[in-house]
């Protein structure tokens, strides 16, 4: 099978074991639909001390060859941010609480955009912009456990959908491949992906979740004796597929 990328990242900020806070923030994928702008995330802290959280976001760009590369936002007029926006950008999450950062697109939507959206939780300093003084700051610090702490954050990607979306999925079902072609303009989700054996339910292979970007597509080799199972997202239709090898 072959796979069209991988998006999931994650990131461990090293302080040094922690019993403090403990961030979650929901879905690895999320996207913005064509006639939206703005989409609410939350962040919830299932620590024992409050979260201060920076959201970092930089730009995706996916090649030809099929490799990609993350770029730092741009500006338009030398002021006005094109691209994807957090608002606010740093959170304040009590312990057992949640709170939520309204992600903005501004800019240019002729075509699919992809963003890469990082919630990373810090020990405050005075400079950083949380509004918390030096003593307060301190204080801060000798909540957090005497030990080593490790502060864990995650990445995220988002995908901005075009402000005219055009669906145009293709099947091809041979003997022996099966193949889903994007031939629109936008993410099209091969979800819940199974492989597992006709005889033996128990003999499946890891499920997988596979996004085909618009001109790209996912195929896997039909085997004798196995079966396909999965979840075709189009935007907000979704259907399931059944395959026999």
């Amino acid at each position: 099978m072959k796979r069209l990328f991988s998006l999931i990242g994650c990131c461990l900020v090293s302080f040094g074991v922690i019993a403090g806070p403990n961030i979650n923030v929901g879905t690895v994928y999320d996207y913005m639909e064509a006639d939206k702008s703005t989409y609410l995330k939350r962040v919830f802290n299932g620590g024992s001390s409050t979260a201060f959280v920076r959201i970092k976001i930089t730009e995706i760009i996916y090649k030809a060859d099929g490799t990609s590369e993350e770029v730092p936002l741009k500006t338009k007029d030398s002021s006005v941010r094109d691209g994807l926006m957090a608002s606010p950008a740093r959170l304040i999450v009590p312990a057992k609480g949640t709170q939520g950062s309204r992600l903005l697109f501004m800019g240019n939507r002729d075509n699919e955009r992809y963003f890469r959206v990082r919630f990373i939780p810090v020990v405050p300093e005075k400079e950083d912009e949380f509004a918390l003084n030096q003593d307060q700051s301190d204080e801060y610090k000798k909540t957090l456990s005497a030990g080593v702490n490790v502060l864990a954050g995650y990445g995220t990607v988002f995908f901005v959908r075009p402000q005219v979306s055009r669906i145009d999925t293709r099947i091809d079902d041979t003997k022996d491949q099966y193949s889903v072609s994007n031939k629109g303009n936008t993410v099209v989700v091969v979800d819940e992906f199974k492989d597992c054996s006709s005889r033996d339910s128990m003999d499946c292979r890891p499920i997988t979740k596979n996004h085909i970007l618009p001109g790209r597509t996912f195929r896997f080799t039909k085997e004798a004796g196995r079966h396909y199972r999965f979840v075709l997202i189009e935007a907000d239709k979704q259907k399931t597929i059944e395959v026999k090898g």
